[in-house]
């Protein structure tokens, strides 16, 4: 979130951050981006409140802001099928692993465990399959055998911070969409998603 809103305050910056909402009152996010100049609310779910209507809670905050796109960036929360369905093509989520491999938690040490070659980052739109829309930009790096949890997570960070603000870029400069499940880059259906050179 915070290489999100410092890369909007550069002088070519193709997008303008409007407002980041978190699920927890405490989030340090919360009080980061109001340092940085950008508002920032705290929705809490009641305890009697179901996902739906937690969901719709946050469809009409978000809505009152009409942004363009939706970036998560730590939003632990699963969205209900009717968030995403609402806002299809406009949700962009990053997961640390080279999607398809390693949906849901726990990446790095199940990437370790399964003595993988490489990992990474995965930036992607988001749908109703958890971790499963499809696929924009990935980063990869060489997992090497010193490599522990927290040494691997912090080179995988690394890059995420280099990938989802392009990606973010290209939606908004209008060189990335989301068409009939497929994600769309200049103007071509990407079959597997670009492999970002910058990585390791």
């Amino acid at each position: 979130m915070r290489t999100l809103i410092e890369r909007s305050h550069d002088l070519d910056a193709a997008y303008n951050v409007t407002q980041v909402f978190s699920d927890q009152p405490d989030a340090a996010g919360l009080e980061l981006a109001r340092a940085l100049d950008v508002p920032a609310q705290a929705l809490t779910a009641a305890k009697s409140a179901n996902r739906a209507a937690y969901d719709r809670s946050l469809a009409t905050a978000i809505e009152y802001c009409s942004p363009s796109l939706i970036v998560l960036a730590g939003f632990m929360r699963i969205l209900s099928a009717q968030f995403v369905t609402k806002f299809a093509g406009r949700i962009l989520n990053i997961h640390p692993s080279l999607l398809p491999k390693f949906p849901g938690l726990h990446t790095h040490r199940r990437a370790l465990q399964a003595h993988e070659a490489q990992h990474g980052a995965t930036v992607h739109f988001v749908t109703e399959q958890l971790d499963g829309g499809p696929p924009i930009i990935q980063a990869r790096i060489a997992v090497t055998a010193d490599d522990d949890v927290a040494s691997l997570a912090a080179r995988v960070q690394v890059q995420e911070h280099r990938i989802y603000p392009l990606a973010v870029r290209w939606y908004c400069e209008g060189r990335l969409r989301y068409d009939q499940g497929s994600a769309w880059l200049d103007g071509r259906e990407l079959h597997e998603p670009v492999q970002f050179a910058g990585a390791e």
